[in-house]
Formats: C-alpha cells, structure tokens, sequence
C-alpha cells in the first residue's frame, strides 16, 4: 500500500477515458495493490474520493468514502466503496448546484449542476454485481468519480465561471451560504 502521486489538471492522463478491467485483471495481486493504493492516497489527501487515472492508472476503479471529511464536513458520510467498471444513469431530471473541488484542481472550487437521483451499477472489489440508486451529495460524488474515468473534470460541468474560487476565498466568503443552502438540501432528500 502506496500513497501516490496525483494528477492534476493538464495532465494528458486525466483527459483519457479509462480502459475496462476484465473479472481476471480484478482479480489480480496488482489490480488489488492498485485499489489499496487508492484507498491509501484518498485518505492522505482527504479526498471523498478518487479514480485510477487521478493517480495516473487509466483503468475503470475509483474509490469512494466519506466519514467526517475535514474538507467535506457538511457531506453526508458514505463507507469505504470501490467501483469497478462503473455505468451511471439518471433517474429523472432534477438536478443541484453543488460547489465542488477536485484533487486533481488543486485549490479551486466551482459550481456544478448534478443529478439528485441516480443509478449505479459497478463491481466491487470482489467482482460483487452491485445496482444501486444513490442520491443527494452522495449521487453527486458517484457522479464526479464517474467522470474522471471518463476524462472528465469537474471543471468541465462550471456553466457559471464566476463561480470559480480558491479554496481560501471559498472559506471567506462563499462557505457560509453554500454550507446553509446544502444543509437543507441534505435535509430534504437525504444522503
């Protein structure tokens, strides 16, 4: 178990969709090493989560958790999953303006529209079938996940790039009503 060296924005890698992992490659000693070495380097960062081609391995895994997040304290937590070969879809049209940061965007943060409902299917990393339906910031964190296997950032979904902050500017002046607004909104349709 690793912690590794993350890719950031301009990196060729994190622009590339990243390559199916076969039920054999998951299986593998180094698939699994590569799992662990997300699991480790996520939580060095205090990320929410993170895929493969952030830590410059295009393949179809990332890793997800949140359990009292010092750069997320107002998400709702989500234990330790790993996606393999994830798909994500939609479940119906409502969407939330979420204020998302990135790993690999260090030191800024931007509005983003995301799905409030959505369906997730992915092996674990037992090659387990999972069919889920996440929703809130949670579908919102599958979602941003989803995207860097697909080369893309959340850079990418910003309609409004007056919305874009540092993460100091953000604490100044933006957390406040951005934390009272997600709070409700966490309230309201959970997770």
């Amino acid at each position: 178990m690793t912690v590794r060296a993350i890719a950031t924005v301009g990196h060729p890698v994190l622009r590339e969709r990243a390559a199916e992992i076969t039920p054999e490659e998951l299986a593998s000693a180094e698939v699994q090493a590569l799992i662990d070495d997300l699991i480790d380097t996520m939580h060095a960062a205090n990320g929410a989560g993170i895929a493969a081609n952030q830590i410059h391995v295009p393949r179809r895994v990332a890793v997800i958790e949140v359990d009292h997040n010092p750069r997320y304290p107002y998400k709702p937590p989500i234990p330790l999953t790993v996606i393999v070969n994830p798909v994500i879809e939609p479940i119906d049209d409502e969407l939330v303006e979420i204020n998302e940061g990135c790993l690999s965007v260090p030191d800024l943060r931007g509005n983003v529209f995301r799905h409030v409902n959505v369906r997730v299917r992915y092996l674990d990393r037992d090659g387990v079938e999972h069919d889920e339906v996440r929703r809130g910031l949670t579908a919102g964190t599958f979602q941003h996940e989803c995207d860097h296997l697909d080369g893309t950032l959340f850079l990418d979904r910003v309609r409004d790039t007056t919305t874009l902050t540092t993460w100091e500017q953000f604490e100044r002046f933006h957390r406040d009503a951005f934390v009272t607004r997600i709070t409700e909104f966490v309230a309201r349709v959970g997770s």
